[in-house]
């Protein structure tokens, strides 16, 4: 007769179950349990074990954040994504800040150009009106008058005009200046030649610069100098 399998003793079978019973409550204790912060020793995570943007705030100790940064230094420029950073408050106007900027200056450049020879008198800007030219701190009339008169109605006409004629030694300095040619003879304000009660004669220029004189009641052309306007 062969011979048959021996059968475990009992007390094999009992250390085999206790075994099993042991390794499944540890099995068992370690789904049910939880790990929190109280069971992590301190200072036993590094930096970078730590998943980025897992920790609030709020579980920081206070002054953690300045801390580090101190530490780390200032942010310089080359270490910040401009594309990350929102619209400046304010800067959103600056565009339109620069057009208007540029309409200003565009409207003084008019108001320059419109102004001939413009300069400040008492702090207000003034100039010549269109067909004027400044000089001698007035605006002097670019060309004579298209008819001629005589010397009491050319006086009387600049008058009206808010202005009066030019002196003749004025009016010599005006015709050199560079685009003005005075007509044949022009009137005056000066004076000579008395010769009796309502006769007198008027001091002309000619376009040659020549000063001469003449009765006033013939006629000639004349020119107007008027005052800086605002």
């Amino acid at each position: 007769m062969g011979r048959g399998l021996r059968l475990p003793s009992p007390a094999l079978v009992i250390a085999v179950i206790g075994l099993f019973v042991a390794m499944g409550g540890t099995v068992y204790a370690a789904k049910k349990a939880r790990i929190d912060g109280k069971a992590v020793k301190v200072k036993s995570l590094p930096g970078n074990r730590v998943k980025p943007r897992s920790i609030p705030a709020n579980r920081l100790k206070p002054g953690t954040l300045q801390a580090a940064l101190q530490q780390a230094g200032p942010i310089t420029g080359a270490e910040i994504d401009e594309l990350s950073l929102g619209q400046v408050p304010n800067a959103a106007h600056a565009e339109t800040a620069d057009r208007a900027q540029s309409t200003v200056d565009a409207q003084t450049a008019v108001n320059a150009v419109n102004a001939v020879n413009a300069q400040t008198v008492n702090g207000h800007g003034v100039g010549c009106l269109p067909g004027t030219q400044q000089f001698g701190g007035a605006c002097w009339q670019a060309s004579a008058s298209e008819t001629a008169v005589s010397a009491p109605a050319a006086a009387t006409s600049c008058a009206v005009q808010g202005g009066s004629l030019p002196g003749a030694l004025e009016l010599t300095a005006f015709s050199q200046q560079p685009g003005i040619t005075l007509d044949d003879s022009e009137w005056s304000t000066d004076l000579t030649n008395m010769t009796g009660p309502n006769e007198y004669a008027v001091v002309t220029v000619s376009a040659a610069g020549v000063v001469n004189f003449t009765a006033s009641t013939n006629t000639r052309k004349y020119r107007c100098v008027l005052p800086l306007v605002n």
